[in-house]
């Protein structure tokens, strides 16, 4: 069964770091395009960050670049979003996304892109 888990999420301050983990489990990482979305309370989900099956291309949401950096580990079947000087407006729950791509340095941060999800994570920042 095919299933991603996200982890990591939590309270940080203005200014702070944090790095979550997704997980996936069912199938062979290195296929699949991923991505990493994120919705707060009461707005559309967003797309945040995606990076190719072979880790060669990244793309970032303009809200998010310089402070997010986006990785993966096919071998430990893992993917990462590091999140340097967090603001009170990244305040939401976090989702990882993965779709099999044929073209192997394929990204995207359209949410309709992808066929699997995560159960999310919260990120809350607040002083």
């Amino acid at each position: 069964q095919l299933q991603l888990v996200e982890s990591g999420g939590g309270l940080v301050q203005p200014g702070g770091s944090l790095s979550l983990s997704c997980e996936v489990f069912g199938f062979v990482l290195d296929i699949y395009t991923i991505g990493w979305f994120r919705q707060a309370p009461g707005k559309e989900r967003e797309g945040v960050s995606s990076i190719s099956t072979s880790g060669g291309r990244t793309v970032y949401a303009d809200s998010v670049k310089g402070r997010f950096t986006i990785s993966r580990d096919n071998a430990k079947n893992m993917a990462y979003l590091h999140m340097n000087n967090l603001k009170p407006e990244d305040t939401a729950v976090y989702y990882c996304a993965a779709q099999a791509r044929s073209y192997r340095e394929a990204v995207t941060i359209v949410s309709e892109e992808y066929d699997y999800w995560g159960q999310g994570t919260q990120v809350t920042v607040s002083s």
